[in-house]
């Protein structure tokens, strides 16, 4: 870039989107736009259903300029009353999980800007090792620099709650897992798995012109007023209903949109996943979720990938030959592990209950036709 041209300096939090970019000066704005030309997703993708699930995508992240730095926030994981288990009350989040990535962004926005979160921000870069201590149930937030509590924090002794993690920080820079923190902790914001993936599809219908809303909205027989994404959990992926039909896992029979379902100890479905695309030529899905049972800096939205015998198309999902890499850590250092070490696990796992499964919207049958006839 241009000599002189500088990003604003001193704001506490400022966004910063390609759309909206009068902060820059013009040799800059030049220089984004290329950027957003070359990233564009009809550049690196080919199937219209693989462009426009990307580009639903490519909402849940925003760039903001942070004590003079740019950090990209992606968003947060959040679901209702998750981690209320010793909370002693509801742990209730904005929109329930299932609000829209621009009504996200707008409140999100007004977090960064406050005071409190200038305040983090200057307590996290004060150059001392301190314990952060964060309050779910009353969003609030203190920190600690005795000596005990953050030699228990580095020897794994850690004494957070459910509703109250503790974070150890080395009291220099901020990144996007502090942002994060902030968000998760205080903010109490952001989409949970089956409020992912429903903004995903919808977006995807929508492109095709297809009203995946109305159609849900008929089938469960919902006012005109509600909002069916409300209503729309992995229960409901896992239901079957007429609207839905059950994809042999074979990966020979999949497609971008598929929905990917992880059982939990019961049998029910508790975790979703969407397929973005598959290469059948490098053996490669990429699929995207949202989920805090990740690495530190993966928290929230993020993409994932198995890894497959390109000759082997009939390989099933089950398929322990198969190699999934997103590894699932607490969301939280110290915190209890998952019981699961990969996706491929989690997918595989309580075989007396037939494992994971796929599941697909029979609209989406059509829009995968029309999209793709677009991109030929």
């Amino acid at each position: 870039m241009t000599k002189g041209c500088q990003f604003l300096r001193g704001l506490t939090a400022l966004g910063l989107l390609l759309s909206g970019i009068s902060h820059l000066c013009s040799a800059e704005v030049s220089d984004l736009a290329a950027i957003s030309r070359f990233a564009a997703p009809s550049e690196e993708w080919q199937r219209g259903t693989e462009i426009a699930i990307e580009e639903a995508y490519r909402q849940c992240f925003k760039t903001y300029i942070i004590d003079g730095r740019l950090i990209n926030v992606r968003m947060p994981f959040a679901e209702n009353n998750e981690r209320s288990e010793l909370a002693e009350t509801d742990l209730v989040i904005q929109g329930g999980g299932k609000s829209n990535p621009a009504e996200l962004w707008a409140s999100i926005d007004t977090i960064l800007a406050s005071e409190d979160f200038a305040h983090y921000i200057q307590v996290l870069q004060d150059g001392k090792e301190k314990v952060l201590i964060f309050d779910l149930a009353s969003r609030r937030w203190t920190w600690t620099r005795d000596l005990f509590e953050i030699a228990r924090m580095k020897a794994q002794a850690y004494r957070g709650l459910p509703h109250r993690p503790y974070v150890l920080h080395n009291g220099q820079d901020v990144g996007g897992t502090d942002v994060y923190n902030y968000l998760y902790c205080i903010g109490r914001l952001g989409m949970d798995c089956s409020g992912f993936v429903w903004h995903v599809l919808t977006y995807t219908a929508q492109k095709a012109g297809v009203n995946l809303r109305s159609t849900v909205q008929k089938a469960l027989k919902l006012s005109r007023k509600l909002d069916p994404g409300q209503f729309v959990g992995t229960w409901y992926f896992d239901s079957r209903r007429p609207e839905l039909e059950q994809v042999p896992d074979a990966i020979k029979n999949l497609r971008s949109g598929d929905i990917i379902l992880f059982r939990g100890s019961d049998g029910r479905a508790v975790h979703s996943a969407i397929i973005q695309s598959i290469d059948m030529q490098k053996g490669r899905i990429r699929y995207l979720q949202s989920t805090d049972e990740a690495p530190l800096e993966e928290r929230g939205v993020h993409e994932s990938f198995i890894e497959f015998d390109p000759a082997k198309p009939d390989t099933s999902l089950k398929d322990p030959a198969l190699r999934w890499t997103q590894k699932r850590y607490p969301a939280f250092p110290g915190e209890k592990a998952s019981a699961f070490s990969d996706d491929g696990e989690r997918y595989r796992a309580f075989p007396e209950f037939g494992g994971g499964k796929v599941v697909r919207f029979k609209l989406m049958n059509s829009v995968f036709k029309t999209l793709n006839a677009r991109y030929k």
